[in-house]
């Protein structure tokens, strides 16, 4: 992955952490890594739920809309990392587990677009 795309999906992480943060959650952890099996955007606490979060961040232009680009497959993929995330810190929380994604959509020139969908799997 090049410097610039890194550095674009480290700014939508920010902007994501930032508006789930304003959005009442707490953070608990970033760039969670389960070896091979992939990565944890964000993980954060929703009063007593835990969610596990994947921020996903375009350019305005891009073929797809960010919101789009969670597959099946990449669902199943973040259910079975919150479940290794839960086993590695202690067990499920009492309000359980949800899934979130963030959109960031980030126009030539303005402030960019933040969409929070709460539950997507």
């Amino acid at each position: 992955m090049s410097r610039a795309r890194r550095g674009l999906g480290r700014y939508g992480e920010d902007l994501a952490a930032r508006r789930l943060t304003e959005a009442g959650m707490t953070i608990v952890e970033r760039n969670w890594r389960c070896g091979r099996s992939g990565e944890i955007d964000i993980v954060a606490r929703d009063g007593t739920t835990l969610v596990v979060c994947e921020v996903k961040t375009r350019r305005s232009g891009s073929f797809q809309h960010p919101m789009a680009a969670v597959t099946p497959a990449k669902a199943r993929r973040l259910r079975d990392l919150a479940e290794r995330w839960i086993q590695s810190h202690g067990g499920a929380p009492p309000g359980g587990v949800r899934i979130d994604l963030v959109g960031v959509l980030l126009p030539r020139r303005g402030a960019a677009t933040v969409e929070h969908a709460r539950g997507v799997s």
